[in-house]
Formats: C-alpha cells, structure tokens, sequence
C-alpha cells in the first residue's frame, strides 16, 4: 500500500476528492478486519457479511491512510483493517465532514452519522497499538444507495443539492 506523502494533508471538505485505498470485513465486533476484494453495500444493511451490518447508525465505517501513516510513523507495522474500518481511504480529511454530509463511493452513496467513537476498553488495536486513530479521524455513514466498492474507486464529497 503506497503513503500518503504526496497529498499534502488531504483535501477538506465540500467537493473534496480522494480514492478508495483498500476494503475490509470482520465478523466479530472489536476485531481487526480482513481485506477483501470489494465490499457489498445494502441499504437498510450495511456491508454484507460485516459484524456491524444491522439496522443503526455505523453500518460503514472510514478511516484516512494518512491517519494510519501517522501511526506507521511511530514504527508500526500496520495494514488495512487493522484499526477496525471497513474502508481504507485517500485524499479527503474525513474529520472534518459534517454529519449529514453525502460521499459518493464509486457506485454507492454513504451519508455521514459520526464522526469519531469512543474506543471501548477491550479494543484489540488499542492493546496492540497503545493508541487507536480511529476514535479521533475515522467517520461512521449509513448507505443511501447500495452497491459495490472496491480498491480504486473514487470517494467524493458530493455538493449541496447535487443530484445523486
């Protein structure tokens, strides 16, 4: 997987652009997740055959490289999945989304819920890492339109009153 070095910080915000680094699926909660070819996104579901899936706000998760190199940065050895996040990301500073805020993910479209979470006190990658990038940098969206994604793809903050 290549760094994050050439981006510069990323992209904010609205009409952002960035790309989709790697997918991810677990079938335990708290638990790295396994990379996998492309990820299978229903709405009303989540992602078919993740842990997470169910009908509630954290169906998908989202997490920048550039936050897992800073990680990297420290001497760690770390790969997609392995903070938890269903979608390995490049390009946009996802933080700095505001909730309600609608990403085009290649074919899908994924609507913005939470930014951030508590990380719970048995968190595999918190005893692995010492730290967990995720409660800070990585967002949490329900699906609007469902569809494949996989490696490659576009991720983009689509405009206020763009039609999807």
């Amino acid at each position: 997987m290549r760094g994050s070095e050439e981006l510069q910080g990323g992209v904010g915000p609205r009409g952002g652009a960035g790309r989709v680094l790697a997918t991810s699926v677990s079938e335990r909660k708290g638990t790295r997740k396994h990379p996998v070819d492309a990820l299978e996104l229903r709405v009303g579901v989540g992602i078919v055959g993740d842990a997470h899936a169910g009908a509630w706000h954290r169906q998908v998760s989202l997490l920048p490289n550039e936050s897992v190199d800073r990680m990297r940065e420290r001497g760690l050895d770390l790969a997609a999945g392995d903070f938890a996040e269903n979608i390995l990301t490049e390009g946009l500073v996802l933080r700095e989304l505001p909730v309600g805020s609608v990403l085009a993910v290649g074919e899908c479209r994924l609507v913005v819920t939470q930014i951030g979470k508590t990380c719970h006190n048995d968190c595999e990658i918190r005893r692995l890492t010492g730290m967990c990038v995720m409660p800070t940098d990585g967002i949490f969206c329900v699906v609007a339109r469902g569809g494949s994604v996989r490696a490659g793809d576009a991720v983009r903050v689509m405009e206020e009153g763009e039609l999807a």
